[in-house]
């Protein structure tokens, strides 16, 4: 039988991958083309190609070539062909008509009924009958690709795509085909390592799709043994004869290639996908050569009868998770889990950007363009040596803590003095804490420059540590700081004996403004503590601060101690600790002022929780606006016995009619406050602006005591500029 002339069509960038199998299946004069290739042969070989291809789609059988320069032309060069040869009157048919650049026509429905036309009008003439439409499992598919003013008439002898082998269920969406599937496998060199003996694990392995894959490579199983709807099959050229006997030599051959399946393993988080990967394993009939169980990809590891071969997966990509720092800590944890636990392991994954590999901190091989779908993707290959290993530059403070916090080994060479400090501090303040019953305290506070860190204990339920480290000066290279960071974080674990669960690590630059307000996550974690009898709700995860402010821990207690039976304002009241002192001292009545929302209801659930304390009033507004109209109302059923007013170094806030700046506003704010003092009255003034100076001349008709001192507690006297304090009367 003289060769036919084919065109086997392929996924974008899968072109070579095709061209090389077709040449393996006894293709004769195979060329590439876009998305597919052109070969010729006898029936046998399409047969062979339909059977065994692994990456074609489809699977074309060229009838004939003709000009289209008008709808006529169409029908014309349709009507030509002798349909009779390849189906009769009760056949079913459906038609694939495309077009790019044509003039003539340029609807594809049109198109497609125009050559229908054509083919119902030759069978209806000859046996006064016509085929039926069925657009999902015709006998015969037609295609028909116009480019410009050339058709190109083909047979589909595919029938069905290709890529749809018969073991995975429709009603399961996977986030990859199979052809692509297998694609990855064949540039990962699966096969080598497969008749080599290595293993291959999916670590995300999702529905099972590069599991089973990697199976019928390895056992020289035919992909196409559970096609069910071959276009050929209803063609009346069709030899069944020849077909049979392929598919007789492709059975034996999978017998016997069943029994050389190395080690496959799959895991993955979903209990879901773990049930679709065990139906599709079993519908390909190879539940006894594919381990799939649920496991997180943080507990992926290698038992020690698997050799080392491939760690292959399609990881999700940031448009399937929707959350771009969610997918970047994906990859930062998957590559040191690909460090500890897959050493000398081939690893290739698919990924849609190029930025979240470099998450892995793993050196790759050039990157190889695929398609899944129209997402054009790259697929990354590396060998898992601790040559390739590095440590990817942070996009984000948060990203640099949470890289800081994966890190277990400890190399910087001066660990131990910073070791030998902590321990130290920690002997030399545990009798005060405990003599205080102080249970929320810093212990170190950049004691050593080279770690320029502080370390703030808090106890409650469990023994949480909040460190921050101090923006280091631009001649410390990131390597360098990152290296110390790393060694203060993994030595501070080791000397306390907690899980880095329970270390909360943040980097404190300078700062403008409310930025030390500023939200960092929105967790929504909060944890209690106490402190001289009040309870208060910490959070370690959002804010750069606790909603604890530890220095002013003696002001504190000094208001709880003052406040019975007095009138209480709290003014830019944070999470209204100060408050809950004056409650808890028996105040007569706590007005607490903030902006905020958010800490206005910080402030009433830190009441909520130290219970039966009553006479609280919360005002949301402007602190500065709301001083000025109460300062100027001088109504005495305003008056207030004590008064603590903290102000922020400075403010923007566009709530705010106006900018706050402490230095350039103090006089005004304090002396609208004074107006407030019943007689007697206190006002406790606080800043921690470092190069604050109270101007006392314009403050001259007040009674102003610098208390500073008396308020800087033991744990904060090695930065006595923390903050400054003055105790102010009316006289």
């Amino acid at each position: 039988m003289t060769d036919l002339k084919f065109f086997a069509t392929t996924p974008k960038a899968m072109e070579d991958i095709l061209v090389t199998e077709l040449k393996q299946l006894g293709a004769k004069n195979v060329k590439a083309a876009l998305a597919g290739a052109y070969f010729e042969g006898p029936l046998e070989t399409v047969y062979r190609v339909c059977l065994w291809s692994r990456i074609a789609n489809r699977v074309l059988l060229s009838l004939a070539t003709f000009t289209v320069t008008s709808q006529e032309d169409l029908y014309d060069g349709i009507y030509k062909i002798n349909w009779f040869e390849h189906m009769g009157p009760d056949d079913s048919f459906a038609v694939s008509f495309n077009a790019k650049g044509s003039k003539a026509i340029n609807n594809t429905h049109f198109g497609a009924i125009k050559v229908k036309d054509a083919v119902v009008d030759q069978m209806r003439k000859k046996f006064n009958k016509r085929p039926d439409i069925n657009i999902t499992q015709p006998n015969i598919r037609i295609n028909v690709y116009l480019q410009n003013e050339q058709a190109t008439l083909s047979l589909d002898l595919s029938g069905e795509s290709l890529h749809r082998r018969g073991y995975r269920d429709i009603s399961i969406t996977a986030p990859i085909k199979e052809n692509l599937a297998a694609a990855i496998l064949y540039r990962s060199q699966w096969l080598d390592i497969a008749q080599q003996g290595g293993s291959l694990i999916d670590p995300m392995c999702g529905s099972g799709t590069l599991l089973v894959e990697a199976a019928m490579i390895a056992g020289d199983y035919a992909p196409g043994l559970q096609h069910k709807q071959f276009g050929f099959l209803h063609w009346k050229k069709h030899d069944s004869q020849i077909w049979q006997s392929l598919v007789d030599e492709a059975t034996q051959r999978k017998q016997i290639g069943l029994e050389k399946i190395p080690t496959i393993v799959g895991f993955d988080q979903s209990r879901r996908a773990i049930n679709a990967a065990l139906l599709h394993i079993e519908n390909a009939g190879l539940q006894s050569k594919i381990h799939v169980e649920r496991r997180d990809i943080s507990e992926a590891t290698v038992a020690e009868s698997w050799q080392q071969g491939l760690l292959v997966c399609n990881p999700p990509y940031g448009e399937r998770l929707g959350n771009s720092e969610e997918t970047a800590q994906l990859y930062r944890t998957f590559g040191q889990v690909l460090k500890k636990q897959f050493n000398h392991w081939q690893a290739a994954m698919i990924i849609s950007d190029p930025e979240l590999g470099f998450r892995l901190g793993i050196r790759s091989q050039k990157p190889i363009t695929l398609f899944n779908g129209p997402l054009e993707c790259k697929l990354l290959r590396f060998s898992i040596e601790e040559k390739n290993f590095f440590t990817p530059k942070a996009k984000s403070q948060q990203e640099r803590i949470e890289q800081i916090k994966a890190e277990d080994t400890v190399a910087d060479p001066n660990a131990e003095m910073f070791a030998n400090r902590l321990k130290k501090n920690i002997k030399k303040i545990s009798k005060w804490v405990k003599r205080q019953d102080i249970h929320c305290y810093r212990v170190y506070d950049a004691d050593l420059p080279e770690y320029a860190i502080a370390i703030d204990v808090y106890q409650g339920e469990k023994t949480w540590l909040n460190v921050q480290e101090y923006q280091a000066p631009k001649t410390i290279s990131q390597e360098k700081a990152m290296l110390r960071l790393s060694t203060t974080v993994n030595e501070i674990a080791r000397i306390y004996a907690l899980p880095k669960e329970q270390i909360y690590l943040k980097t404190r630059s300078k700062q403008k403004g409310m930025e030390q307000y500023e939200k960092l996550a929105n967790l929504g974690t909060f944890e209690t503590v106490e402190e001289h009898g009040a309870f208060f709700l910490v959070n370690f995860e959002d804010y750069l601060d606790t909603g604890l402010f530890l220095d002013h821990r003696p002001i504190r207690l000094k208001i709880q101690q003052q406040a019975k039976n007095k009138h209480f304002l709290n003014l830019f009241a944070y999470t209204g600790t100060a408050s809950v002192h004056a409650a808890i001292g028996g105040a007569s009545s706590t007005t607490t002022v903030d902006m905020s929302k958010t800490y206005l209801d910080w402030v009433q659930r830190n009441m909520a929780l130290n219970k039966n304390l009553s006479n609280n009033r919360f005002i949301r507004a402007d602190c500065v606006e709301w001083l000025k109209v109460e300062a100027d109302k001088s109504d005495p059923e305003k008056s207030y016995d004590l008064i603590f007013l903290d102000p922020p170094t400075f403010s923007n806030s566009k709530r705010m009619d106006d900018n706050l700046s402490i230095q350039d506003d103090h006089i005004e704010l304090i002396n609208h406050a004074a107006k407030l003092l019943s007689a007697g009255g206190i006002l406790y003034f606080s800043t921690n602006f470092r190069r604050f100076k109270l101007v006392t001349e314009q403050l001259g008709h007040l009674t102003i005591t610098d208390i500073t001192a008396q308020t800087i507690p033991d744990d904060f006297s090695r930065t006595p500029r923390i903050h400054y304090c003055w105790e102010i009367k009316c006289p």
